[in-house]
């Protein structure tokens, strides 16, 4: 058993993993954003949880909102970018299946 909290004050932290998946917490503040349009991660796929805040995601060049309680699938391979466009932190849970990082 591994138990971890979902607390860290960097802007991307990972807090627990196995040989088979691995938990990251990620906070990004009104305005930032990571990844583009070259980033994916070519074996791994990520499933995105929005604790808190909004912003939106941009995955293989499809546009889709984020707001508290979305689950967002990317998947192995695809490109992705992830942006804050509100006025309050965006604070997500992403599981990397296997890990990424």
């Amino acid at each position: 058993m591994k138990r971890t909290r979902l607390a860290t004050d960097r802007w991307f932290d990972v807090l627990a993993e196995t040989d088979t998946a691995q938990a990251a917490a990620m906070t990004l503040s009104p305005g930032q954003s990571t990844g583009g349009p070259t980033n994916a991660h070519r074996d791994s796929d990520q499933w995105l949880f929005v604790v808190s805040g909004s912003g939106h995601a941009t995955v293989d060049g499809r546009d889709v909102a984020l707001e508290r309680g979305d689950l967002l699938c990317i998947e192995a391979g695809e490109t992705h970018e992830i942006e804050n466009d509100g006025t309050d932190p965006l604070e997500t849970l992403n599981l990397y299946v296997p890990p990424e990082y």
